[in-house]
Order: structure tokens, then C-alpha cells, then sequence
């Protein structure tokens, strides 16, 4: 193998390890013996495991990422957009099961980027500059926008984690699912949001 090819199928070996059994259960040892190479090849190649783990991390990142960016990226209705953004969520869990269990595993301790979480943040923040526009045309407060986003990509990605073990419904109708809650709420939102177990003072 010349070297860009051995380095791919330590990534493919690698990514296999880490979605099978996490980062912390995975070793540089399996890592090598499932490549059918020793152990300094993975270390001159990336480090050691944590650096296969963070190339592994990014490219799913990037996949996710630019599904989900596409999805955004058309000027079309809120509904369309939150429609589109959903279906490219579920996409990735679907035609991917093994990257999407990687990213929302724990990153190893200290790291602060490439976990799902910076993910979910990334994405959030694209969705809340799409809410503040729609909340601004309908008399709703723009700058509770950020908090909506949060709400929303959290509601999405938790239930595409449960759907992930469960397959009961289908892609479509998880989506509709997710579709028809989060339209639905936003679309009665009260202007002036209050609890009504908290006495008013």
C-alpha cells in the first residue's frame, strides 16, 4: 500500500473500533492488529489513537455539517427549511449509523471541539439567524431566537438518537413527527411567554 492508501484504511479500521466500542475501550494494539500492521505504523501515521480519533471525528463532522448546510442554504419558507434540515439530520443516521454513534459518544476528556455537542452549536446558530427573521415578520421578539434554535437542533438530534436504536417509524415519519411539533408550537407561540404554576409579581 503507498502511504495515503494505508493511511485510509486505518481511518476505515479505526472509525469501525470507535463506533463499535467508543473511544475509551479502543486501542492503538486492535487498531494495528484489525490493519494487519504494528503498532508504530498507527503512531507514524497519526500520533497515536487520539489523532485517528479527531481525523475519524472531523470527516463526520463535515459530512453531517454539509448535509445539513445544504439543506439551509435555499431561500424558501421556514417550514420548508426546518422540513429540510430534519430529513438531513435523519439522512446522516440513516445512511450512516456508524459515524452518527461516534459523534454522539463522549469526546475523550479535555476535548473541547469535534464533539457532538460543537455540532449541535454550529448548527444552532445557523437556525437562529432563519428564527429571527421569521419571529421578526410575525411580531415575536427576535431576541428570543437563540433560545428557540437551541430548543428546536435539541428536540431534532435527541429524537434522531432514539431512532437510531428504535426503527419503529420511518425516516418520513419521524420527520413529520418532529415537523409537525416544532411548526406547530412556534406557530402559537405567545408573545409575552409565562408559567402559570409562578405566581405574578
Amino acid at each position: 500500500m503507498t502511504g495515503p492508501e494505508r493511511r485510509e484504511q486505518l481511518i476505515a479500521v479505526g472509525r469501525k473500533l470507535f463506533a463499535d466500542k467508543g473511544f475509551e475501550a479502543t486501542t492503538v494494539e486492535e487498531v494495528a492488529a484489525k490493519a494487519n500492521v504494528s503498532k508504530p505504523v498507527v503512531y507514524e501515521h497519526f500520533g497515536g489513537k487520539e489523532g485517528l480519533y479527531a481525523v475519524v471525528v472531523d470527516r463526520e463532522i463535515q459530512a453531517l455539517m454539509g448535509g445539513i448546510s445544504a439543506a439551509l442554504e435555499e431561500p424558501e419558507g421556514a417550514r420548508v427549511l426546518l422540513e429540510r434540515a430534519t430529513l438531513a439530520l435523519l439522512d446522516y443516521i440513516e445512511s450512516d449509523p456508524a459515524g452518527f454513534r461516534i459523534l454522539v459518544r463522549d469526546s475523550p476528556p479535555g476535548q473541547s471541539t469535534g464533539s457532538f455537542a460543537s455540532v449541535l452549536g454550529d448548527v444552532a446558530v445557523q437556525v437562529e439567524h432563519l428564527l429571527a427573521a421569521e419571529f421578526k415578520q410575525r411580531g415575536l421578539d427576535p431576541k428570543s431566537a437563540p433560545i428557540h434554535a437551541q430548543m428546536l437542533v435539541g428536540m431534532v438530534a435527541l429524537t434522531g438518537q432514539w431512532w437510531l436504536d428504535r426503527r419503529k417509524f420511518k425516516k418520513d415519519q419521524v420527520a413529520a413527527h418532529l415537523v409537525n411539533l416544532a411548526w406547530n408550537g412556534l406557530s402559537g407561540l405567545d408573545r409575552s411567554p409565562r408559567l402559570v404554576t409562578v405566581p405574578h409579581r
